[in-house]
């Protein structure tokens, strides 16, 4: 399914756009939390405790996928990096020796800018994709 037939589709729901709107803004916000491979699981959890339509929640989800994981993860790192300031604590990391074994030892230092810079992309992320999804509901709908 190409990105417009997701558009369409989520636009073409049954529901008010702003029901619509937090089904996705929740997925995006799930999409690009830091708990890597327990994405789809939450939210489909999420969406089901909280009464919202899976498909389009797990449509928010998938904004992180093979294309886009580098790019956002990578950003996400770098802001919380310099919003926890841990700019002098990174070491320099010789990425050509990291391996299975030592990936953790090797990239410690990253885990807490990685948790506060995606906790925060992601719900700024979400706030914003609230605000157009709700946004182009209401227009298609006129």
């Amino acid at each position: 399914m190409s990105i417009k037939d997701n558009i369409r589709y989520i636009l073409t729901i049954k529901g008010s756009p702003h029901s619509i709107a937090i089904a996705f803004s929740v997925g995006v916000f799930i999409g690009m939390s830091p708990l890597l491979g327990l994405h789809t699981v939450l939210a489909l959890a999420v969406a089901s405790l909280l009464g919202l339509n899976r498909m389009v929640t797990l449509a928010g989800t998938y904004i992180t996928n093979p294309w886009t994981i580098v790019p956002i993860y990578s950003f996400s790192t770098w802001f919380g990096v310099k919003i926890t300031g841990y700019d002098d604590l990174i070491p320099d990391i010789d990425f050509h020796s990291i391996n299975i074994l030592n990936i953790f030892k090797t990239l410690k230092s990253l885990i807490v800018p990685f948790v506060v810079g995606t906790t925060v992309v992601s719900l700024f992320s979400a706030l914003l994709s609230y605000l157009l999804i709700y946004q182009l509901i209401t227009r298609v709908r006129r």
